[in-house]
């Protein structure tokens, strides 16, 4: 009798411990499912990924090519309302704060174009807000000096004509085109881009794999 109840007790402590486990192992893995959920829901809010579609970027970008996108590159503070509140301390309405700095001329942005367009464009800052751009004899000028472009292969125009243009950039927008240049629709075309209505900056070109590069900004040169 003793013996059997010690066999009872026995296994009822083994079935404890098994069930023990498996409630363990179903924690475990509840666990590491809610971390890969808040890690992706992260990831997604910090990065994007993006599918250059025609050629209006080469030979910088090729159709096909997958981008990593930072969403948080212009991310920007409103300081009024952070520090308009302290006495003495005298800040515009409409000033920003760009902890990671703001949009930068060359900077390649994935944005949402003027129009019926369901796809972001992707192209690059060529004058900032404020700025006077002009196309004379197929370069660009920005406030009446010549900006030198390394990365073009062909003059640019403007709309695809030879006439010269110019245009002044509003507050709040940048003025963006393709680098090839003459298969591009951008603000030659649509006018300036809203800074509300960039997604963000192209960061990594990760396919192909034999394509993968930094997108980093140039270092422009005016004459």
């Amino acid at each position: 009798m003793i013996r059997r109840q010690h066999d009872a007790t026995a296994e009822g402590a083994a079935a404890a411990q098994q069930a023990s486990g498996r409630r363990s192992a179903l924690w475990d893995i509840a666990e590491t499912l809610l971390l890969a959920l808040i890690l992706f829901i992260a990831i997604r809010g910090v990065v994007l990924n993006y599918r250059v579609d025609g050629s209006s970027m080469e030979p910088t970008l090729h159709n096909g090519e997958m981008l990593i996108v930072n969403r948080r590159a212009y991310m920007h503070v409103r300081l009024a309302p952070l520090v308009g509140w302290i006495p003495g301390v005298n800040v515009e309405e409409d000033a920003v704060w760009y902890p990671f700095g703001p949009p930068k001329r060359g900077d390649i942005v994935v944005f949402q174009p003027p129009g019926n367009s369901a796809e972001p464009y992707v192209k690059r800052i060529i004058a900032l807000p404020g700025e006077h751009v002009a196309i004379r004899n197929g370069a660009v000028y920005i406030n009446g000096q010549r900006l030198i472009e390394p990365y073009l292969s062909e003059p640019t125009l403007w709309r695809g004509m030879t006439l010269d243009h110019e245009y002044v950039v509003e507050p709040g927008h940048v003025f963006v085109m393709g680098d090839n240049r003459n298969n591009s629709s951008d603000s030659r075309v649509f006018g300036a881009v809203p800074l509300a209505s960039i997604v963000g900056k192209a960061w990594v070109t990760y396919w192909p794999p034999d394509e993968v590069q930094v997108l980093s900004t140039p270092a422009y040169a005016f004459q």
